[in-house]
């Protein structure tokens, strides 16, 4: 008596047709990424960077696996979500990391820091 299961057997140990759905492996991680990367977006736009295009590799990943099985695992819905929400990261990084360097470009660290001065002492005075 050979013992050995399909992987069918193993998605399926009940045997009445019900498979029994996982979840993708990275769905959740891709999701904190993409949250993480739009609050990063603040820090010179590089962590934001960073945290979206991670999670966007591994977010294909994940899509490449749920695309071969998509009966097999449940949390889609989280991997399409963070996805989006990586893509919305990088953009926004990429935009105040663009402006931090044209304004570094422009006006140089001494007219940044100096117009920088000049807001702290508005809203001194508005205060």
């Amino acid at each position: 008596m050979e013992n050995y299961q399909t992987q069918q057997d193993l998605n399926n140990p009940t045997g009445d047709g019900n498979f029994m759905q996982s979840n993708l492996p990275n769905a959740t991680a891709v999701l904190v990424l993409g949250i993480v990367s739009i609050i990063g977006c603040c820090c010179y736009g590089i962590v934001g960077l960073i945290c979206g295009i991670i999670g966007l590799v591994l977010a294909k990943k994940d899509m490449k696996l749920y695309q071969s099985s998509p009966n097999a695992y449940s949390n889609y819905s989280n991997l399409n979500t963070g996805r989006i929400l990586c893509i919305v990261g990088v953009i926004l990084s990429a935009l105040y990391l663009a402006w931090t360097v044209f304004s570094l470009a422009y006006y140089g660290l001494d007219g940044l820091q100096e117009m920088q001065q000049q807001w702290l002492e508005q809203i001194q005075q508005n205060q």
